[in-house]
């Protein structure tokens, strides 16, 4: 089926999640951060976030925020609950982690890039989700393009990370 009209870009911030109809593309830019899209190809609804950390360990009583992976996760659960969806319906598909300070931080306690990577893992589990292709890890930022007309996504790599010099 052609697509019938121009679709919406949307430009996805750090702690972002945007969930929509068929008509849309989704764009972000990644480092360490990841994006997680979702996408129902028989409904051809879908969405994705851009969180920054695995948790921010909170203790109730404040609004979700998508700048935490646990918290991202609640709010693609939302969205799937709101359309009477199962999250084993949709195409899912994990970005990111890239390690944007190599020389500073690999296998060190500020690896958040690999914590990044393994929190989404182990919550998309949780959660019944089964992912369906990553592009996550290794060195550099990439630029992330999300169709919801028919569930593509375009990954775009610059592998030159960024090095931290010791007397900064």
């Amino acid at each position: 089926m052609p697509r019938s009209a121009t679709p919406t870009d949307i430009y996805l911030l750090p702690g972002e999640f945007y969930f929509a109809e068929a008509n849309t593309r989704i764009h972000t830019i990644l480092g360490s951060c990841i994006s997680i899209s979702l996408w129902h190809p028989l409904l051809r609804i879908g969405g994705m976030c851009h969180f920054m950390l695995p948790s921010r360990g909170k203790t109730g009583g404040t609004s979700l925020d998508g700048r935490y992976a646990d918290e991202a996760i609640q709010l693609i659960q939302r969205e799937i609950k709101k359309n009477h969806t199962h999250p084993g319906a949709y195409q899912v598909k994990l970005f990111g982690g890239g390690n944007m300070f190599q020389a500073f931080c690999a296998g060190t306690a500020m690896d958040v890039a690999s914590d990044n990577i393994k929190a989404a893992r182990a919550l998309l589990n949780q959660g019944e989700f089964h992912i369906a292709a990553e592009d996550v890890g290794g060195k550099g930022h990439r630029r992330i393009i999300f169709d919801l007309y028919d569930g593509n996504v375009w990954v775009k790599r610059d592998k030159t990370p960024a090095t931290l010099d010791a007397a900064s």
